[in-house]
């Protein structure tokens, strides 16, 4: 059943938990995606059949939450998710987050490692806005996303484009997770996907 959380910065972030046994698992779903999705549903039944705690939930702008996609950014997300973890589970928890996602799950650990028994990323994408987006963009393209604000780009998994805001860009340059050497006192697994834009 889904549920909701207002989060401290007043969005209302949809969301789905079931109870068990710890450490739980919580999935960070990709840009875009909702947590309806294969990857989400997969894990929930594999959770269930275990007896583990469970917990999924939809970013602001995504699936069921409030709030427009194209008026959110990295940052945005990452608060979705801090919100949703240190609300509604106790205990350690394992990230597994998908695409976008094992980038949010990364800033979570670095933000409370005490809570995190571990961290799995599915095609992880950390820095994606910057490392892949912005640095495949043309030189139009910047320029386009400099005077309108915007740039659409196509998608490989609808016929709708990704529109790309100048706030997803600039926002999340100061997200980046991987300038650094990564030191999480717990074990974690972010391999990279091959596609340039985040799979769903």
């Amino acid at each position: 059943m889904t549920e909701f959380l207002t989060t401290p910065q007043g969005r209302r972030i949809a969301y789905r938990q079931s109870t068990g046994a710890g450490p739980g698992v919580v999935f960070l779903g990709g840009f875009k995606s909702d947590m309806t999705g294969t990857k989400a549903e997969y894990l929930h039944d594999w959770a269930v059949a275990q007896g583990r705690a469970f917990l999924r939930l939809d970013y602001s702008g995504h699936g069921q939450s409030s709030g427009a996609f194209l008026d959110g950014a990295i940052g945005d997300w990452y608060e979705d998710a801090l919100a949703a973890i240190t609300t509604l589970t106790k205990g350690p928890q394992v990230l597994v987050g998908s695409s976008m996602g094992g980038w949010i799950a990364l800033l979570i650990a670095r933000t409370i490692p005490e809570r995190i028994a571990g961290l799995v990323g599915i095609a992880a994408a950390p820095d994606f806005t910057e490392d892949s987006m912005w640095a495949d963009f043309s030189e139009a393209q910047r320029v386009e996303l400099a005077e309108k604000g915007r740039v659409e780009l196509p998608s490989d998994y609808s016929d709708e484009p990704y529109v790309i805001t100048r706030r997803l860009i600039e926002e999340g340059r100061g997200r980046l997770g991987l300038r650094a050497p990564v030191n999480l006192p717990l074990p974690g697994r972010l391999p990279p996907g091959t596609a340039h834009v985040p799979a769903l």
